[in-house]
């Protein structure tokens, strides 16, 4: 049966119709599940047998649901506010050591009541209030964010608070006595007067205390003046309630604090990676199951390709991204594009890792079954590089998805032995033989091998689907440590052999969402522009229903253009996507037909050409200003002509100009039409013979037409 962690089902039959529940735990046995009611306010969580789920599954009496409504918690669309991040870690806090525990103590009642006080006697906070706290954590899906909290529903909605200036906080005893609000604000000036002394005097290897270094930040930059002592100058410091306390030094410290920054600065970076960096040593033995771990790294491959909108421009060499499952040594997922290393690139692999394979290779012609790539979920934890997960990025999959994310110390590539590894197979194994691979050595004098590329990206990663599925499937691990259990159940050390009897027997760490969840917290985010033309994003236009129904294109036409945040997928420029904070859905924006030329490419691929088109009209300013000049100068010189032969024949009197100029129209009309008529059959004409006159040449001859007669009526009749 497909049930996992966070698996939504609903009972049909009997007293429990309606009554929906969540999978919050499975044995690693395989034998026990444990599930919470989603909507009962009072629900705690309830053991039961997995075979009594499935069963019931196959009798119709169970629904598995794929919408999961706590899903869409936050998004990278849909940015937390600082208020409520303060009220999710806050509860997170407390609550974090009860539910970090991988062996299923939270869901025992008797261990979980010894838990919960021993949390509430540490923090101070009230059972209930613990039990709240667990409850929505549970109910909404076992990530983060689902503590958040929903302060949208209360108060005044849209009334904006007015802020005092009065002093913030507990009052003091002293305050409480004089009745005189005493102590100071922390701003943004005192916050970095803070950062500059504990930079000065404590993240030193001098190993001076917190208390002191805030001491030594009241007299650096606290100070009124200077009173001489001794010959020595003494820092004179005002009232102790005008200044900031040690309290407040402290929190603002330890909120901005960094952990590994500290340890370096004050022991030292080599004494960091000796004793405080953490360990992960064996990557085998610290993933219990598939998807326990997963390890992401990329590289530059070494093969250059060619553009598919224009195959003789050689558009350089790929990056490439690789996930593989600790456990099993499956490949999960990959991404190859032309985007430099970086969360980008990382998140079209993340996602390539959740997306159901059997659809995936069918875009490339590639026919599979779920037994030649079963991969499709989210894992418990990442281990990657500095730099592609560190940030909001990085904090998104933490907080949305429920993803650890652990990165690594810079020049530590062995800490990601696994991945490194199969980058140098993949290139033995396939590039190095393709025209177009980087050949090492190169010496002087020999071909160039970059104009030997002859595929694009569509093509490579095409090579690069077969690569991975021969070596989910083929490629035998002999020194694969397996333990007791694998060698009784005869185990061969493939990828696909361990993934398959991993999840047979030590799941529970897989987690599966709907594609459209997981996209939205993890495709990047961008500004475009309502125009009348569209909606304008990276020199292409697009709409939607939604837009042409409010007349979004009319709006910006009459009251001018406005910034929209979108999501987009930089594999395909087909679509990109509005998030409605209103109703919390997508919105698909599609390309108009004007620019259907560019349906099907990548963004890597658009852009550049936009770009070269840019610095090609740029290259033709030069032409198009010279032939303005001499175009201008031509028109100069006629007109300067014209002057000159006018100015000869200028009319005495400026008024008998103007009124004959019907008179001269009409000689000019004349005048044209008795020099630029055509003659069309001059050529043919034949001369008659001098002894031949002409009665003698025809038998009748016309009358003269009185044309100039019949011309000066029609003048005098227009002028009348």
């Amino acid at each position: 049966m497909n049930i996992h962690v966070n698996t939504l089902f609903e009972w049909l039959t009997g007293f429990t119709v309606g009554n929906i529940e969540r999978v919050l735990w499975i044995s690693s046995s395989g034998n026990d599940i444990v599930t919470i009611e989603i909507n009962n306010p009072k629900a705690l969580p309830r053991w039961q047998k997995l075979i009594d789920i499935e069963e019931a599954i196959t009798l119709g009496e169970i629904l598995l649901l794929q919408a999961d409504p706590y899903a869409r918690n936050s998004s990278s669309l849909n940015p937390v506010s600082s208020l409520h991040q303060e009220y999710r870690d806050k509860a997170w806090s407390i609550i974090a050591p009860i539910i970090e525990s991988s062996d299923g103590k939270a869901f025992i009642p008797s261990l979980r009541g010894s838990l919960i006080s021993q949390v509430s006697q540490r923090t101070g906070c009230i059972k209930k209030t613990i039990y709240k706290y667990l409850r929505s954590f549970w109910q909404g899906g076992q990530t983060k964010n689902a503590l958040l909290p929903s302060f949208e529903r209360c108060g005044a909605f849209g009334k904006e608070h007015q802020s005092s200036e009065c002093k913030r906080g507990r009052p003091r005893k002293l305050s409480l006595i004089t009745e005189t609000p005493l102590g100071v604000n922390v701003n943004e000036e005192i916050r970095e007067k803070f950062r500059r002394g504990i930079k000065l005097f404590y993240l030193n290897r001098q190993g001076t205390t917190l208390k002191e270094a805030f001491q030594l930040t009241l007299e650096q930059f606290f100070h009124c003046g200077y009173t001489l002592q001794n010959g020595v100058l003494v820092p004179v410091l005002p009232e102790v309630n005008e200044l900031p306390t040690f309290t407040q030094f402290r929190y603002w410290y330890f909120k901005e604090r960094s952990i590994s920054q500290e340890i370096c600065a004050r022991k030292g970076k080599r004494q960091f990676n000796l004793d405080y960096r953490a360990i992960i040593g064996n990557s085998t033995q610290m993933a219990f199951g598939p998807g326990s771990i997963y390890q992401i790294d990329a590289t530059v491959g070494d093969i250059y390709l060619v553009s598919s909108l224009d195959r003789s421009r050689i558009i350089g060499r790929p990056v490439i991204y690789f996930i593989i499952d600790v456990f099993s040594r499956l490949i999960t997922g990959f991404s190859v594009s032309l985007e430099g290393p970086s969360y980008l690139g990382a998140m079209l692999a993340l996602e390539n890792a959740t997306a159901d394979k059997v659809q995936f290779c069918s875009k490339y012609g590639i026919n599979i079954t779920d037994f030649d790539w079963p991969s499709h979920h989210l894992p418990e934890a990442i281990l990657a590089d500095r730099g592609e997960l560190e940030g909001y990025n990085a904090d998104n999959l933490v907080d949305s998805l429920n993803i650890k994310v652990s990165n690594t110390p810079p020049y530590r590539a062995d800490w990601k032995g696994i991945i490194e590894r199969h980058f140098r197979t993949c290139n033995e194994k396939m590039i190095r033989w393709i025209p177009g691979a980087v050949q090492k050595p190169h010496n002087r004098g020999d071909k160039d091998y970059r104009l030997d590329a002859v595929l694009d990206l569509h093509q490579f990663r095409k090579l690069i689907i077969i690569c991975i599925l021969d070596h989910n499937k083929n490629h035998r691990m002999d020194w694969y440590q397996m333990d007791e259990f694998m060698i009784q159940d005869h185990i061969e050390p493939y990828p696909i052999e361990l993934w398959k009897w991993g999840v047979q027997n030590r799941n529970g760490y897989l987690r599966t969402l709907p594609p459209e969840i997981v996209r939205l917290h993890l495709l990047p985010t961008a500004t475009a522009s309502v125009t009348p033309k569209g909606i304008y994003f990276q020199s292409l236009y697009y709409t939607c229903a939604k837009a042409t129904v409010e007349q979004w294109f009319v709006k910006a036409r009459v009251s001018g253009r406005w910034k929209i945040q979108i999501a987009f997928d930089p594999r395909n420029l087909d679509n990109i996507y509005l998030y409605d904070d209103a109703d919390k859905e997508l919105t698909t924006l599609y390309l108009i037909d004007s620019t259907e030329t560019f349906k099907g490419r990548d963004w890597y691929e658009t852009v550049d050409y936009f770009e070269l088109k840019n610095i090609a009209s740029y290259v033709a300013q030069t032409d198009l200003i010279q032939s303005q000049a001499e175009f201008h100068a031509t028109i100069e010189s006629i007109v300067k002509e014209g002057r000159s032969q006018t100015s000869q024949y200028k009319a005495p009197n400026n008024q008998q100009s103007v009124n004959s100029i019907r008179e001269n129209r009409a000689a000019e009309r004349e005048y044209e039409r008795s020099t630029e008529f055509w003659k069309l059959e001059e050529s043919n004409t034949q001369e008659l013979p001098d002894d031949l006159s002409p009665s003698e040449t025809c038998e009748y001859v016309a009358p003269a037409k009185p044309i100039q007669e019949l011309r000066k009526l029609r003048s005098k009749k227009l002028e009348s």
